[in-house]
């Protein structure tokens, strides 16, 4: 219960930091984490350096369009965890601007873990990581309607392998559009 509690806070405060500006980064959660996959930057979503007027609505096609490519879909975990990253607090805002901003639009959470683990329990852990990302997404101003979570668990593996770049890479959330 008191991990709990303190895995919100944490999850709040790293959603109030993003919206503190572009600058504001936490430091890294200290815990045994592999670094992110080189297609799972979020570099590019939001280059921050939007004027008034005209160029800020150009920067913010720009992050709409940016937070629907296929590298930007997805929001990588660390081992045996279900808090969101720093370094993608900046993707998820994306996205969440983006629903927020059109109601029409639906998105399904697809929750994933690597191979460790029991079936059952990875698909737990793929259920509270997608619900991590719904909440964070709703924190946000995404209407609850707009997103469903599902939990594939180990099954739907990103990378076979046994290795820590292979499990780097299944453990995640991906963001599926559905219109």
């Amino acid at each position: 219960m008191r991990n709990n509690r303190l895995g919100w806070i944490v999850v709040i405060s790293v959603l109030a930091l993003a919206g503190c500006g572009r600058n504001a980064r936490l430091p890294a959660d200290g815990g045994a984490t592999a670094t992110p996959p080189a297609d799972a930057s979020s570099s590019g979503a939001d280059s921050g350096a939007a004027s008034a007027g005209a160029g800020s609505a150009t920067a913010d096609a720009s992050a709409n369009e940016a937070a629907v490519q296929p590298d930007n879909r997805i929001i990588y975990f660390d081992f045996d965890s279900s808090e969101i990253r720093a370094e993608f607090v900046d993707a998820v805002a994306t996205h969440a601007r983006r629903l927020a901003g059109n109601n029409s639009i639906r998105v399904r959470l697809e929750g994933h873990t690597d191979e460790r683990g029991s079936p059952e329990y990875n698909i737990g852990l793929g259920e509270r990581r997608a619900q991590a990302v719904r909440r964070a997404l709703m924190l946000q101003g995404v209407a609850e309607s707009q997103l469903t979570t599902v939990s594939y668990g180990e099954e739907r593996a990103a990378q076979a392998g046994s290795s820590e770049e292979a499990w780097a890479k299944n453990r995640r959330v991906e963001l599926v559009y559905l219109n």
